[in-house]
């Protein structure tokens, strides 16, 4: 693969089919892990089927179009498109494009997008799972993707019942790219620690993205509020970077960037060979929650049944059962079922058994490992029974989920 940061001239061939060594811009910011894990998404499908001749410079999210672009005569484009500015100088290329940003809908470019339906609904379920009766979501008002999380976020809650407090920005910026919402949000931060100030405690929050939960967690310091018992929080992109550099480290949500880069990737390749652009955008599902010490807690007033799931949670993969849990808490073991069931909704069996399962499902997404190592490393004694009910459970096998998260070849 051959990077170039400024495109010679050349004359267009009236060849309609797609040329040997397609010349393809990338305008993804290469300044966040969102954007790095997009490119790395993109390199690897051209190292599967390219080559590709990628011209590439680097850049922040929000940044212009370069002034090369202009004057750019080549085959496709993939873009994060954050304006009509922008919109306007791919369309006037008049080759494929891809949009990874999706902010505007009347666009009439192809796009590929992370499923925010899924993202929403992760959440939720993480701090419905913490056992939370108070919720709460702080994003930036406005901000398009943020407005998308909360209302999906919020519907989830009130299918169970329970009460979501929604923050509301007094000085709410009225219009903006990412970077101009992030940083309103830290200008105003007193007006997310006088929020958080009258929020019933505990309580589960979802930030729109780590940036915001970040600045949720300094205002959680400055109120001397404890995190997670008091507020537990989750943020959006798993930021590897941000993540550690929250105090404590912050929960939150892997999104399959290098997915959907990948697949960004394969359709501008369809349509550069003739193909028909699809219709409606094509979604990628998070890969899963990456659990940190800003939302690992049990919310419960029943100090037994939250050590006992601390110490599920802790060494569910070790392959403990419930007589192991017993020798942690003062109960018997009817007593602990019947508790257990009251704030969680489930048995200690059925607790051991999700942790051990989300923990294989991470690893066949990211890893390599044959299903032997997984088991061993889930807590399963033997490969097959780890297949048998993975699928009773999840609905597919450990093969299919591994090739449908896509992001390392299957290895069984």
């Amino acid at each position: 693969m051959r990077i170039q940061t400024k495109a010679p001239t050349r004359h267009r061939t009236a060849n309609p089919r797609k040329p040997a060594r397609p010349r393809v811009a990338l305008l993804i910011e290469s300044s966040r892990a969102y954007g790095r894990g997009l490119l790395l998404g993109v390199a690897r499908y051209v190292r599967e089927h390219g080559p590709w001749s990628i011209f590439l410079q680097e850049r922040s999210l929000g940044d212009a179009c370069p002034g090369w672009l202009r004057s750019w005569e080549g085959d496709g484009v993939i873009a994060r498109v954050e304006d009509r500015a922008m919109a306007q100088a791919i369309l006037k290329l008049g080759v494929p494009a891809v949009d990874l940003r999706h902010l505007l809908p009347d666009l009439a470019m192809p796009t590929v997008r992370t499923d925010e339906e899924a993202v929403g609904r992760l959440a939720a379920e993480h701090l419905l799972e913490r056992g939370f009766r108070q919720f709460a979501f702080c994003g930036f008002d406005g901000a398009d993707y943020s407005d998308r999380r909360r209302a999906i976020f919020e519907r989830r809650i009130a299918e169970a019942g329970l009460p979501c407090h929604l923050f509301a920005d007094p000085q709410r910026l009225r219009k903006g790219g990412t970077l101009e919402y992030e940083e309103h949000g830290l200008r105003y931060e007193e007006h997310v620690t006088h929020w958080l100030r009258s929020l019933p405690k505990p309580v589960g929050l979802m930030a729109c993205n780590d940036i915001r939960g970040q600045q949720v967690l300094a205002a959680c310091r400055s109120l001397g509020l404890a995190v997670p018992d008091e507020v537990a929080v989750v943020g959006v992109d798993n930021d590897e970077v941000l993540c550690e550099l929250s105090d404590p480290p912050l929960s939150s949500i892997s999104q399959n960037t290098e997915r959907i880069g990948y697949d960004a990737a394969a359709l501008l390749d369809r349509l550069m060979a003739g193909q028909k652009p699809p219709k409606v955008p094509i979604v990628v599902k998070p890969l899963g929650m990456v659990i940190c010490r800003s939302s690992d807690v049990l919310a419960t007033e029943d100090r037994h049944i939250a050590t006992a799931a601390r110490a599920i949670r802790e060494h569910a993969c070790d392959g403990i059962n419930v007589s192991h849990v017993l020798k942690v808490v003062p109960l018997s073991r009817s007593s602990l079922e019947r508790r257990f069931a009251k704030v969680l909704g489930r048995s200690p069996k059925a607790e051991i058994l999700r942790v051990q399962l989300e923990r294989a499902k991470k690893l066949l997404a990211e890893t390599k490992f044959p299903l032997s190592v997984i088991a061993e490393k889930s807590g399963f004694k033997h490969p097959e029974y780890l297949s048998v009910i993975f699928k009773r459970k999840v609905g597919i096998t450990p093969g299919q989920f591994r090739a449908r998260s896509n992001t390392l070849s299957a290895v069984n």
